[in-house]
């Protein structure tokens, strides 16, 4: 994946993508929130943990496109909102599980976790170090699918 796809998928999943029949657009992190089909998409997580990785040198730069910054933001504030927070659409209609807003807050802690260690310059083994352990305690391939 090259900066440039890797920039579209980033708005796709960010549901900031300027055509939003785009399949990704809706069923891309955010877009798999809402509305919310009962299920958690896994591979949302693992691509914008892929397009974090692919974006990792720009995100160590002195300067940080605010599209990108605001697609992230996005990402973690809406994930959070809509289905971590008590009062967020999905948990105050009942319509998550205790364990799906568990997972999602498990994923939206890595992802901020390695943006934070990105922008702070502080190196992709660090940046990527709880998505590691979190592929390791599954099962899953060493190494990020970049």
């Amino acid at each position: 994946m090259n900066r440039e796809d890797a920039l579209l998928l980033l708005k796709c999943h960010a549901f900031a993508f300027d055509d939003i029949e785009q399949e990704k657009m809706t069923k891309g992190f955010l877009g798999m929130l809402r509305p919310f089909s009962g299920q958690l998409v896994e591979d949302n997580f693992h691509e914008v943990m892929t397009i974090l990785d692919v974006l990792s040198p720009e995100l160590a730069s002195k300067s940080v496109s605010s599209e990108i910054m605001a697609c992230l933001w996005s990402i973690c504030h809406l994930g959070r909102a809509w289905a971590v927070e008590p009062d967020g659409m999905l948990r105050s209609n009942g319509i998550i599980t205790a364990e799906q807003t568990k997972e999602m807050e498990e994923w939206l802690s890595i992802i901020s976790y390695a943006v934070m260690i990105l922008l702070e310059d502080g190196g992709t083994e660090e940046a990527f170090w709880g998505y590691e352990e979190y592929k390791r305690e599954r099962g899953m391939n060493d190494g990020m699918d970049a």
